[in-house]
């Protein structure tokens, strides 16, 4: 029988002058949808090593100021369920090129009055959560 557990999933909402880096999921949960980079938590790596790590795996930049914004509890995407840690950084270097293309398209900058459709459930969370101050969601 397989046993089911939450995973604990990091997203990296990255800003720069304004705007923010977004690209469209392909292939898993939430495809078609834009999403800020992430993915998931390894053993024993802190959140702030997997942004970093993360970032630089799916589009090749540098970031910093790397700090939490919000926590959810997400079933949204059943039978997947994840514990999502949004966290909130500000680009350092590097032009964001797409190196996982099997995982997303083209990285983009969109300003936040902006926001292309459909965004994925985390990025609208987090969005939310930059906008309000809201840290926490149970969705």
């Amino acid at each position: 029988m397989e046993q089911h557990q939450p995973k604990v999933g990091i997203g990296v909402m990255i800003v720069k002058d304004g705007m923010v880096l977004l690209a469209k999921r392909k292939g898993s949960h939430g495809a078609g949808e834009y999403a800020f980079p992430g993915g998931h938590l390894e053993y024993m790596e802190s959140f702030e090593a997997c942004a970093r790590r993360e970032t630089l795996e799916e589009c090749g930049i540098d970031i910093a100021n790397i700090r939490f914004q919000f926590v959810a509890n997400v079933a949204a995407y059943a039978p997947k369920h994840y514990v999502h840690i949004g966290l909130l950084a500000e680009w350092k270097g590097g032009t964001p090129t797409v190196l996982e293309p099997e995982a997303s398209g083209p990285w983009e900058w969109y300003p936040m009055d902006r926001l292309p459709q459909p965004l994925f459930a985390m990025a609208r969370l987090a969005v939310e959560s930059y906008r309000t101050g809201r840290s926490y969601y149970d969705l």
